[in-house]
């Protein structure tokens, strides 16, 4: 036992949208706070202050430049969290630590917990044990990667590292279902059984919450609606509640800050007025839907209407985003399958036993799966498309936090149970085993 109750478990689960940390047992994280990282190569801005010395920077020994990815990792200045992506740097570009939903910058990644831990919730990591939250589709030496820089640099005592589907799967209270979580970067749906995820009846997809927002931001964009970014403007009031937009000009302003900054207005556009259509969307009968304002940062209002039913519905309809000008399309088309498709590609994948239980309990989770409407939409398709004796049930919080946050929630609920405190990795294991006994501790 390592302590039993008193020394409280930190949960965090990095996400490629947002990053949730807390303490185990509590309902909502702490500390919720972009994934994207923003970054300022320290390299590119002395040159442009004195152009001189770029020439010195040859290895006089082989006359190479040392390879650009060392050069700006030692060289670059990482900025992590809402306040200091909120203000805008020069040169500042944001980038993430994710692709395709697995971690490829480990570097990032440190910094990001770094800053969960002693800036947010101003803790010592030595002193708690650890439950990460990991994606399904983990391989094995991110696992390892992972395990290493928390017992390394971070000192852990001890560490646990759960997959997602399980613990949105332990949210709601069961362990077998089928967990369709929809985030920021993709979508995964995954077969959970006794609490364990059978690796190959696990779905992606690369629609998610952030693709949307951009069909979204295009599809606007195409309609000559023009979306300001924050920092690009000030309001001047003129008479008492009456403003003036001052429009401010930042050369030096990363096309990816600025692509940052539009996003955040896009996605809660998106977020505000959306819904799922009830049936496929077809251009015709979408066209003289009743508009929706909305009211942009910089006081223009502008209108919505058939956008807010055909965004949602690339999720059950990936081709649709084609028709949306300035999306490209996927790299492998065939590999990008609406959400049924995806389901009944799972289920089918697992044992003809189990089939039926998962059909009565799917799961939403992840922040996409708040569009409103989705729940009866989902299982308005599966209905139609799975077989006649299965009682095709979804089941998702009614509670958007709750929706949003389930991973999070799961291992709060998972670390703070008594059974589990003989699950933990310790440090001391580790020292003993190395860090591929991770594999055998966290199935």
């Amino acid at each position: 036992m390592y302590g039993g109750d008193e020394v409280s478990a930190i949960v965090v689960d990095l996400g490629s949208y947002s990053c949730k940390a807390g303490y185990a047992g509590e309902d909502a994280p702490k500390s919720v706070f972009p994934s994207a990282v923003g970054s300022i190569d320290q390299m590119e801005v002395d040159t442009e202050a004195n152009p001189e010395k770029e020439a010195d920077t040859q290895d006089p020994k082989n006359n190479a430049k040392p390879s650009d990815a060392d050069k700006s990792k030692a060289n670059r200045k990482l900025y992590v969290g809402t306040q200091a992506l909120d203000y805008r740097r020069d040169h500042m570009e944001v980038i993430s630590p994710f692709k395709d939903g697995v971690v490829v910058d480990w570097d990032m990644v440190d910094n990001i917990w770094n800053h969960a831990f002693r800036q947010r919730l101003l803790i010592d990591p030595k002193e708690h044990p650890m439950l990460l939250a990991e994606p399904s589709i983990n391989t094995a030496q991110q696992r390892e990667k992972a395990a290493e820089v928390m017992f390394e640099n971070y000192k852990v005592p001890a560490l646990f590292l759960a997959k997602n589907a399980v613990l949105t799967s332990f949210a709601s209270g069961r362990s077998t279902s089928l967990v369709v979580d929809s985030g920021g970067g993709s979508t995964v749906v995954a077969a959970v059984h006794d609490g364990y995820v059978l690796q190959k009846a696990v779905a992606t997809s690369p629609i998610g919450g952030e693709f949307l927002t951009d069909c979204m931001m295009k599809s606007l964009e195409s309609k000559g609606i023009v979306i300001k970014p924050r920092y690009s403007f000030k309001k001047k009031e003129i008479s008492p509640g009456e403003y003036k937009i001052v429009d401010l000009d930042f050369p030096n302003t990363t096309e990816s800050y600025r692509l940052f900054c539009t996003r955040a207005i896009a996605g809660d556009i998106k977020e505000s007025v959306s819904r799922v259509p009830d049936s496929s969307y077809d251009e015709a009968s979408y066209a003289n839907v009743p508009m929706t304002s909305y009211e942009l940062p910089d006081g223009q209002t502008i209108e919505i209407g058939a956008d807010r039913f055909k965004v949602p519905d690339i999720l059950f309809n990936p081709s649709l985003a084609l028709t949306i000008p300035g999306i490209e399309g996927f790299s492998d088309p065939a590999s990008v399958k609406g959400l049924p498709q995806m389901v009944l590609e799972s289920i089918n994948k697992c044992d003809v036993d189990i089939r039926r239980e998962l059909f009565s309990s799917i799961l939403l989770a992840g922040g996409t799966s708040s569009m409103q409407q989705l729940k009866e939409r989902l299982e308005k398709e599966l209905m139609e498309d799975a077989p006649q004796a299965a009682r095709v049930k979804v089941l998702a919080s009614g509670n958007a936090i709750e929706r949003r946050f389930s991973v999070w929630i799961g291992g709060s609920i998972l670390a703070s149970l008594g059974s589990f405190q003989q699950m933990w990795f310790s440090k001391a294991e580790y020292e003993e085993h190395g860090v591929s006994y991770i594999h055998r501790k966290c199935p």
